[in-house]
């Protein structure tokens, strides 16, 4: 109760209604595994390595790289980028990618980062680096000047420039009079300045070179850097200065944790010294007058190990320490739905299974998302029977057989037949998931639907192949003449047939993050029958709705679900503890997947 204490009007504001849930999205995707760049934690990279969210194809081309193959072992498909072009051309929207880099035997602890080193003078040397490893990041690096506002000297003699030209710290060109500005800077013609905040005079800083002349001309001097990545990328930042008390000072835009562009590909090493004035100049000109302009020494690294997917925990006594692999897509709570296409590709099948037992424990430990998983490359009837006998898990579903479709980075010769691509089928199925939540529902089997984006399925299943794999819980892709490709099969690959169907599943993931995510605010409430009602209205009225969109079964509400919590399920020891127990039935649609319609003869008259 407030305490009142004076005499007076007090107006309160109270609730007369129940809480309400709000659906939790279902649709968000998170994949693992090799790109040609981007985000991935390696000690001494950037701290912002976390797994990026991608909202379109094009995204995931400027962030992690696009189609070409990998340099790795002698080349190899980025599955990871074909996949999630799959996953967008097949209706997905959110895709979160986690990327796996395994580097290559024998480097160094930067091992696969490009880089070029440029000297400013005696011992002093900035390098340029690549953000993250990768061929990629073999990148062009160009530096101009550009030189603005310009003042003219009037007195001769004098080191000394009457106007506000610049804060401390600029670099100015001095230019005789009658001259044209060089094309590329000269030490000599640079000076570093002071500002006397007191009578807003610029004053120069390096007294050892010749005093100003009269008419001679004074301008700023700032830079611009062009990053050409390769012919349709070139990243242009411009006004860039070279000293620390700068606002656009060359080491805070294109820093290695906190630069401008998010999705900057270079950043400058340079460790500036307080006490030499005039290194802002040197540091200008180095940087332009740099002879080897492309950074180098940049690779793809190793084929990832099923111990690479796996991953390792962020370090909380090293915050420095990032986590990598499945554990940081396990630190996006948004997340549902996990795949990682590169799994079926790995060189042998113990590796795939090991791989793939990686990415099922993760969607079980999470709780909250399913795994989609593909069987082995080139998998045989039996071979893919096997794969699938090795797994029980109702978080997680398999799909046969892989895709086939065509290389869209290469142009054939005219008459000559297209390249084709063999693409595990992770990548549209996680597309197709999203798409029939975002239209359908949840509570709708992601199954008879069309797959986008192939010329054509690597195996043709026909009705008595599928009647093999159906009943194991291998979701078989089929063709059907005038239907199309489609998804036919829903089921996951759990043994108990309470969760056989992926709908089924994922509509109770659904309910069972909303409700937790939704009632967080009972926590330390009074445990009383006010409470319990509350929370009975809240989970009713959830469920009401689901009810109402066919999720669940039955004529009326009573029929499709009960909420109990009241003294019937809790025990006075729970309440001594501190537990509140609300019990919750739900009875889930489930996908009519054997149709049956039975006729018979019927006799003009005959009775009913």
């Amino acid at each position: 109760m407030p305490e009142y204490l004076a005499p007076g009007v007090f107006v309160e504001e109270v609730s007369f209604r129940s809480k309400s849930i709000e659906g939790v999205p279902t649709s968000t995707t998170g994949v693992a595994g090799m790109t040609h760049w981007g985000p991935v934690y390696y000690p001494g990279g950037p701290s912002t390595c976390e797994p990026r969210l991608i909202t379109s194809f094009t995204e995931f081309e400027r962030v992690y790289g696009g189609l070409e193959p990998l340099e790795v072992e002698g080349g190899r498909l980025p599955y990871v980028a074909h996949a999630a072009r799959a996953f967008f051309e097949n209706g997905g929207k959110r895709l979160y990618v986690s990327r796996v880099f395994t580097k290559a035997e024998g480097g160094g602890e930067e091992a696969g980062v490009a880089y070029r080193q440029v000297s400013v003078g005696g011992n002093a040397t900035a390098t340029w680096k690549a953000r993250w490893p990768g061929k990629m990041g073999d990148v062009l690096v160009k530096v101009e000047p550009i030189r603005t506002k310009t003042v003219a000297v009037e007195d001769e003699d004098t080191h000394v420039v009457r106007a506000p030209l610049a804060r401390d710290g600029a670099v100015v060109e001095l230019i005789p009079e009658g001259s044209e500005p060089p094309d590329n800077l000269v030490a000599e013609n640079l000076r570093v300045v002071t500002v006397d905040d007191g009578v807003q005079m610029l004053v120069q800083a390096d007294t050892s070179k010749s005093p100003l002349s009269a008419g001679a001309v004074l301008q700023l001097v700032t830079l611009r850097v062009q990053v050409t990545v390769n012919a349709e990328r070139v990243d242009t930042y411009e006004g860039l200065e070279t000293s620390t008390l700068q606002r656009r000072y060359i080491g805070r835009i294109l820093d290695r944790d906190d630069p401008e562009d998010q999705d900057a590909m270079v950043w400058l090493h340079w460790e500036p010294d307080s006490s030499d004035q005039f290194e802002p100049a040197r540091l200008m000109v180095a940087l332009q007058q740099n002879p080897n302009p492309r950074l180098d020494k940049g690779n793809d690294g190793a084929v990832i190990e099923p111990a690479d997917l796996k991953g390792k925990e962020a370090d909380p006594d090293h915050p420095e320490i990032k986590a990598t692999g499945l554990p940081a897509l396990g630190e996006v709570e948004d997340i549902a739905i996990v795949f990682a296409p590169d799994i079926g590709a790995l060189e042998n099948e113990d590796k795939s299974q090991l791989a793939a037992q990686h990415l099922i424990s993760h969607a079980d430990k999470l709780r909250y998302r399913i795994a989609i998983l593909d069987g082995p490359r080139n998998s045989s009837m039996n071979k893919i029977r096997e794969f699938r006998g090795k797994f029980d898990s109702k978080r997680a579903a398999l799909y046969h057989p892989w895709i086939v479709t065509l290389d869209p980075t290469e142009r054939p010769a005219q008459g000559a037949p297209p390249k084709p691509l063999l693409l595990p089928p992770s990548g549209f199925v996680a597309g197709i998931y999203a798409r029939t939540d975002i239209t359908r529902g949840v509570h709708k089997a992601p199954a008879n639907e069309v797959v986008r984006g192939l010329t054509r399925f690597e195996a043709n299943i026909n009705t008595p192949r599928q009647e093999v794999l159906n009943p194991e819980g291998i979701n078989a892709l089929r063709f059907f003449e005038g239907r199309g490709h489609r998804v036919w099969g829903a089921r996951t690959i759990s043994s108990d047939p309470e969760w056989r169907y992926v709908n089924v599943r994922r509509l109770f993931i659904f309910i069972e993050r909303s409700i937790d995510v939704g009632t967080q605010w009972a926590v330390f409430e009074p445990n009383n029958r006010r409470l319990w009602a509350n929370i009975r209205r809240t989970v009713e009225d959830f469920l009401l709705v689901l009810w109402r969109q066919g999720a669940l079964m039955g004529a009326t509400p009573k029929e499709a679900f009960f909420v109990r919590c009241d003294r019937t399920t809790m025990t006075q020891n729970d309440l001594d503890f501190g537990r509140l127990i609300c019990l919750i039935g739900l009875a889930p649609t489930k996908p009519a997947e054997f149709v049956i319609f039975r006729i018979g003869q019927w006799t003009a008259d005959a009775r009913a």
